[in-house]
């Protein structure tokens, strides 16, 4: 007679209670979350315990096919993250290293992958502060992690969270916050077996640099007409932990619109993002201002001068105009150089030259010295020569 270990009848049992299939879904917030990262962005995940951050993040790793490393910030000493001396032969001569933590090495030998920090508002100032110089420098210890490892971190609510801390405000400030919640609707479903299968957004690398151009005319244009969303820092500390305004937050923004463009990312999606990097108020207007603008594609205008409309309204004619500029240096050549300076002179045309005044600033410091001046330049000569920009 064959005995059995007692537990083999369990483990089969829970083999088959883990075993589940998936089917395709929209899900704004993976979505949100596979936006930041393709941004190369660090994302915080604010949620309650329990309702699927981790499993968030193992959905992701396995669809962008990278490893995982979970660190359980909370648990862990400030020297984790700044790294513990080793003294060699010669410390004078050679300085003492700072060993870096084994997943560390490990997404430095793979190359890439995904660091997941749980638990971050449970962990004291102390490790938090070691943390920045990870999450700004991406330096663990004396090592440095790889480009395409991402670096996205959870927290509970202070309020839900054992011994929460309030994050302070500059690490704070380069997160992009997404809110994870529950549906329960999915989960009913999960525990019926099933579970979905979300598509990771990604970026066409032929829509790359018009997508930059676009989203620089966009966040310039607005900021421009909303000087005062340039910075606010918040006045209490709940919410200067959280998302909120700020040039590095913006420039945060900006990248993850180009990002949103070139993936085509659902505009649930971008919200998400955007509203988890400038904040609620900053967000909402600018994706309300968004709605509204309706830019041409920059790269098809220069492919075309001649057969475009100009927008009618300033800020618009501002945000298309500074596209214009920025795809032209994105792939500086003659020929666009040139259909740069016809779109301007349609500007002048239509009666507006102070608004594109800036922009012939910003283009004719961009000519090779061995092209001609072009016709289009005249109406900006006087403005070039004060500003030096023609003599170059």
């Amino acid at each position: 007679m064959t005995e059995h270990d007692p537990l083999d009848a369990a483990d089969e049992l829970n083999r088959r209670a883990a075993a589940w299939r998936t089917e395709p879904a929209a899900d704004t917030r993976i979505e949100a979350l596979a936006l930041a990262v393709s941004a190369n962005l660090p994302v915080l995940l604010w949620g309650e315990p329990g309702i699927g951050k981790s499993a968030g993040m193992r959905q992701l790793a396995d669809g962008l096919g990278v490893p995982l490393e979970t660190v359980i910030a909370s648990v862990h000493e400030p020297s984790d993250f700044a790294g513990l001396p080793v003294i060699g032969d010669d410390p004078a001569a050679e300085g003492v290293p700072m060993a870096p933590p084994d997943w560390a090495v490990r997404l430095a030998r793979a190359g890439r992958g995904l660091v997941f920090f749980d638990e971050l508002s449970s962990a004291p100032p102390a490790v938090q502060a070691a943390l920045l110089r990870v999450v700004l420098e991406r330096r663990v210890g004396s090592l440095a992690l790889p480009e395409p490892v991402r670096v996205v971190a959870a927290a509970n609510p202070p309020s839900s969270a054992a011994d929460g801390w309030h994050l302070s405000p500059p690490l704070a400030n380069r997160f992009v916050h997404l809110h994870w919640t529950h549906d329960p609707r999915t989960v009913a479903r999960g525990m019926a077996g099933t579970w979905p299968q979300v598509t990771i957004p990604l970026v066409d690398p032929g829509r790359a640099a018009g997508a930059v151009a676009k989203a620089r005319g966009v966040i310039s244009g607005f900021l421009t007409a909303r000087p005062g969303l340039a910075h606010q820092l918040p006045s209490d500390a709940e919410a200067r932990g959280g998302a909120w305004p700020s040039p590095r937050t913006w420039e945060m923004a900006l990248r993850l619109l180009a990002t949103g463009y070139a993936a085509r990312a659902s505009r649930e999606a971008l919200t998400a993002a955007i509203v988890g990097t400038v904040g609620d108020g900053a967000g909402i207007e600018l994706m309300s201002y968004l709605d509204n603008l309706d830019l041409p594609d920059p790269d098809r205008v220069l492919a075309d001068p001649g057969a475009f409309d100009l927008p009618e309204r300033g800020d618009r004619q501002l945000a298309f105009l500074t596209s214009v500029v920025s795809a032209v240096q994105g792939e500086l050549t003659r020929r666009r150089w040139e259909a740069g300076w016809t779109v301007l002179a349609k500007a002048v045309d239509a009666g507006i030259p102070d608004v594109a005044a800036r922009a012939a600033m910003d283009l004719a410091a961009l000519r090779d010295t061995s092209w001609p001046v072009p016709e289009g330049i005249d109406a900006f000569v006087d403005l070039l020569r004060l500003s030096g920009a023609l003599g170059r």
